[in-house]
């Protein structure tokens, strides 16, 4: 998968354990952890906002993108 979750990066830059975010934000570890390990096909915009609350931080500093043209020839079956 080309996206990838770079949060874990932000929680050591931030000096934050992922049990605190997660309690912060709302949301269960392991609903936090799933999104950190990358094995989620999405995230709701309305909890990318509170971690980017949280850690004060825009989106495109929880998530990267390594480029690749076969993406674009993929079948996309959850657009």
């Amino acid at each position: 998968m080309p996206i990838r979750v770079t949060l874990d990066e932000m929680l050591v830059r931030r000096g934050m354990k992922a049990r605190e975010l997660a309690a912060m934000v709302g949301i269960s570890e392991t609903q936090l952890s799933l999104f950190r390990s990358g094995k989620v096909k999405g995230i709701r915009f309305r909890t990318l906002a509170k971690l980017c609350f949280v850690l004060d931080c825009a989106p495109a500093e929880l998530l990267g993108y390594d480029r690749d043209a076969a993406d674009l020839q993929q079948a996309d079956d959850d657009a």
